[in-house]
């Protein structure tokens, strides 16, 4: 694979989920049995990246600690003979490679890829925003890579939308040279409904070449006063492809309290263990 390294902008302050967020990483709030966050790390892995890069903030110490070594929980596991467990949170703490990097204001996410320039600047590097929880056999990112180490270039994810959440997203337009890959010509950050060029909404998944990294040094504020990352893309296709992949998939938008509890509801449904109990609370079963 061309691609090994992968950054996770993680910094954002969490607001939509405030008071929880106060002082608990949005990454943290639990999927059915893991954080948010080991979704997106075990994609990655699975995508053939071997180096984490977080961009973390003030509040995001959980991240850390979740993915570090707990001895005293692993010892006293270990004496009680709870040894499924003991080596599955040995497990986490072996994942990955992961290097933690701090964005010292909340200037954006631009400006969040941009922390992570020293680290990435020499190669092609995926990004995973992990409130976009991607379920399938073959990892989403992994499919952006294909496509790169096929066509050149760097790659989004892209998804049809309806018209209605169009201001939600970085929307992109371009040519289809092949069924749901599209050489992208135009992009734009949360468009009024009249001004977007498409209908397809880019989607927390990127591979992306170090060429962006002097685009997002000059880039100016845009969006909500902040450093998008979807600007300097839009330049970035200027001097090399940027392709747009329709992924094959299922996406939870956990960045919400309403996607982030039907996405737990929904996982929870399809788990042998759990499915009883969400039906019976449903149906209003005691």
């Amino acid at each position: 694979m061309t691609v090994k390294k992968c950054l996770f902008p993680v910094a954002g302050l969490g607001t939509r989920f405030l008071p929880v967020t106060k002082e608990i990483a949005k990454e943290m709030l639990p999927l059915v049995n893991r954080p948010i966050i080991s979704y997106g790390v075990e994609e990655a892995l699975a995508s053939g990246c071997e180096d984490i890069v977080m961009i973390t903030g003030r509040t995001k110490r959980s991240i850390e600690n979740y993915f570090d070594r707990s001895f005293e929980l692993e010892d006293i596991l270990r004496k009680r003979g709870k040894l499924e467990l003991y080596y599955k949170m040995i497990h986490i703490s072996e994942m990955a490679e992961i290097l933690y990097i701090r964005q010292r204001e909340p200037l954006g996410l631009g400006h969040a890829v941009l922390c992570g320039e020293t680290v990435c600047k020499d190669d092609y590097f995926g990004v995973i925003l992990p409130d976009d929880v991607f379920i399938d056999d073959v990892p989403v990112l992994s499919q952006l890579i294909s496509v790169h180490e096929r066509l050149g270039g760097s790659v989004v994810a892209l998804e049809h939308v309806k018209p209605k959440d169009i201001s939600r997203y970085g929307i992109a337009a371009g040519d289809e040279t092949e069924p749901g890959i599209f050489r992208l010509t135009d992009m734009v950050e949360k468009p009024k409904i009249q001004d977007a060029p498409s209908e397809y909404a880019i989607m927390g998944r990127y591979v992306l070449s170090p060429k962006i990294f002097p685009l997002l040094h000059t880039q100016q504020a845009g969006a909500g006063g902040e450093i998008q990352l979807t600007d300097a893309i839009r330049e970035l296709m200027k001097t090399e492809p940027v392709w747009g992949v329709v992924y094959k998939g299922r996406r939870f938008d956990c960045g919400t309290q309403k996607g982030w509890l039907r996405a737990n509801i929904q996982l929870a449904l399809e788990d042998d263990e759990l499915r009883d109990v969400v039906l019976e609370i449903v149906n209003g079963n005691k």
